[in-house]
């Protein structure tokens, strides 16, 4: 079961399921955000799929319509979106380590040690999916910033004027809302383009908190329910309408060196991520990216990431921004 949020054309918010053909939406009755349907789930200790099968009605809208007019939204989102934390984690899956272990050999050569990347991920392989109950090793983490880093599935992503560069990372996210004790429930999963930059990453592996720093894409749709032990999909670059880059990406638990669960309990595990009613995007890492194939992106170049389990394709701009110049903090 697929979902998908979007805006009417009179403005208004709705939620759609994703038809049989998977270019027409049923919109859901009384419905106007996920997040009322994952409230309302928990609140009647329901399925969020058993909400959406009482609700479901035989009308139905084009689907790519309300995509060729930019009117759907990221899968899930909140009101107020600084209570929408957007985090990830890497080296989960071989073509992540790989990325970044080649980053570290073309800045310190190839006779450098072996870079700290390369050892969490071997971490990840031998701890990585503990047995039922149990805890395994601990993944890296980063942070992305909250909702107001999020933009829509056909929005421009912005590429700063101080970032060196910018190019997608192909993911799987994970969607959740704390209910009202803090517990944590996983509403489902999405596609998603996580844009870093990786010249800047690739000066000094410290700088990876500033690379991540940047926008990033969500979406179209989201998936309820399990995720498939194994996700095949393409991601692709396109400049002027023809394709630069392209390789196929494998992901889901079977290409990961961690558990999905194991990667929620080191991110719950804080309190601070526990608070009730937010929200949380959590990126499982990148299999693949272009700037390993040395693929150097430009303003104007579109990403696209499809992989048949998630429905249709996301597909983000990037787009250069102006420079603001110098900041300057005013005392009070």
């Amino acid at each position: 079961m697929r979902l998908v949020q979007f805006r009417t054309p009179d403005g208004s918010r709705r939620v759609g399921r994703v038809s049989d053909d998977g270019n027409h939406l049923h919109p859901l009755e009384n419905t106007g955000s996920v997040l009322e349907l994952a409230e309302a789930a928990i609140t009647q200790g329901a399925s969020i799929a058993s909400l959406v099968e009482k609700r479901t009605r035989d009308a139905v809208v084009d689907y790519d319509e309300i995509l060729r007019d930019c009117r759907v939204l990221a899968p899930v989102d909140h009101p107020e979106p600084a209570r929408f934390l957007v985090t990830g984690t890497g080296l989960t899956h071989t073509g992540s380590a790989a990325a970044r272990d080649k980053m570290h050999v073309l800045t310190h050569g190839e006779d450098a040690e072996e870079s700290d990347s390369l050892k969490i991920f071997r971490m990840g392989l031998e701890g990585g999916k503990p047995a039922a109950g149990r805890i395994g090793i601990q993944p890296e983490w980063f942070y992305k910033g909250v909702g107001t880093c999020l933009v829509s599935p056909g929005a421009d992503l912005p590429m700063p004027a101080f970032a060196r560069a910018g190019a997608e990372e192909a993911e799987i996210v994970g969607l959740y809302l704390n209910g009202p004790d803090g517990r944590p429930y996983r509403i489902g999963y999405a596609l998603g383009n996580e844009y870093s930059d990786h010249v800047t990453e690739a000066e000094n592996y410290l700088y990876l908190a500033h690379s991540k720093l940047r926008s990033c894409s969500i979406g179209p749709e989201l998936l309820v329910g399990d995720l498939p032990d194994e996700v095949r999909g393409h991601s692709r670059i396109l400049r002027d309408g023809a394709v630069i880059w392209e390789q196929e990406f494998l992901s889901g638990e079977a290409h990961m060196s961690h558990s999905i669960a194991n990667l929620e309990h080191f991110h719950f595990r804080y309190p601070m991520h526990r608070r009730a009613g937010d929200l949380h995007a959590y990126f499982f890492g990148a299999a693949v990216m272009s700037y390993a194939s040395g693929i150097k992106t430009a303003s104007g170049d579109e990403y696209e990431i499809q992989a048949p389990t998630f429905g249709k394709p996301l597909r983000n701009r990037m787009v250069s921004v102006p420079d603001e110049g110098l900041v300057v903090v005013t005392k009070l």
